[in-house]
């Protein structure tokens, strides 16, 4: 393994098939909160082992992400240091599964990308997904969409992308599905579509779309029902609040007609009636590409 420390616990239990890594780091981008939310519940409704985790010290910026501590009336009571954690959970199918999550990593990004994909050898994954939330122009009264890629074609079971080529930030989730690919190794990443205007809020329906995505695409069998809640009393409130924004209707209409017109496959639906025309790959490309460089040029330099 690559010189970080990793502190194991236990060891995953026997596995019939190929193992499956879910990964999820926080710190980069995830509009709508969705994988937060996706990971939190899974290690909230899931049976849960601890397998390992790494040392914070090698990879985390205190300063830029100062850990939270607890002042009880006259003396430090305690801190919570963010850790990246290995944990092995179980389905409802009882298929267990190996989830890596926490803080995207400051430091060190080749060692922690390298000492991964030692992990992945040494617990016979097959098969590693990452999810992400990304903003994008779509309505929330339409169904949550996903955008797949992968290492292999064949992974990506016949969904096709929007997207040409663009340029974006780095981060450790694309870093490690690269450097799988070079090894020929099966490596996915799910990102589901967050509407551009919702992307500060928490909203559990865009979780649920992710959770969805990565049932299909591992073959496992992810509990939704608590999230459904959250997601319905989300929903309730956003109608709420935009149709109190006397502005907001035109907005919602031409994202509504250019959806339709997408689904359709009609493209000049969408200009009728004075409509907003559809978006095509370039310029939806460079929405996103736009939103990824100014997230990351005004990045606060410390978070508390």
């Amino acid at each position: 393994m690559a010189d970080l420390v990793f502190t194991q616990y236990g060891e995953p239990s026997e596995q019939d098939g190929r193992r499956v890594l879910v990964h999820s780091f926080s710190g980069f981008m995830d509009a709508g909160s969705a994988a937060q939310l996706a990971v939190s519940h899974l290690l909230e409704t899931c049976e849960s082992t601890l397998i390992g985790e790494f040392d914070s010290d090698c990879l985390i910026d205190y300063r830029a992400r100062r850990p939270r501590m607890v002042y009880n009336v006259d003396h430090f009571a305690s801190v919570d240091i963010p850790t990246v954690t290995l944990h092995e959970l179980v389905d409802e199918r009882g298929t267990s599964f190996l989830l890596l999550s926490g803080p995207e990593p400051d430091y060190r990004w080749q060692e922690f990308t390298g000492a991964v994909q030692d992990l992945i050898e040494m617990f016979s994954v097959g098969l590693t997904v990452g999810m992400i939330g990304i903003p994008w122009p779509t309505p929330h009264t339409r169904p949550v969409g996903v955008s797949f890629h992968a290492t292999k074609p064949e992974l990506l079971s016949g969904h096709t992308s929007n997207l040409g080529e663009i340029e974006i930030p780095g981060h450790v989730a694309a870093l490690l599905e690269l450097r799988l690919g070079e090894e020929g190794k099966d490596a996915m990443g799910l990102a589901v579509q967050v509407p551009h205007y919702l992307v500060q809020f928490d909203y559990p329906r865009a979780a649920i779309a992710l959770l969805r995505a990565l049932s299909g695409s591992a073959g496992l069998v992810l509990p939704t029902d608590e999230l459904e809640t959250a997601a319905s009393a989300a929903d309730a409130e956003i109608a709420r609040q935009t149709q109190d924004a006397e502005d907001f209707e035109p907005l919602l209409n031409a994202l509504e007609e250019q959806y339709d017109a997408g689904v359709s496959g009609d493209t000049a639906a969408a200009e009728e009636g004075g409509g907003t025309p559809l978006p095509d790959a370039d310029q939806i490309g460079a929405q996103v590409e736009r939103f990824l460089t100014e997230m990351d040029s005004h990045r606060p330099d410390s978070n508390s």
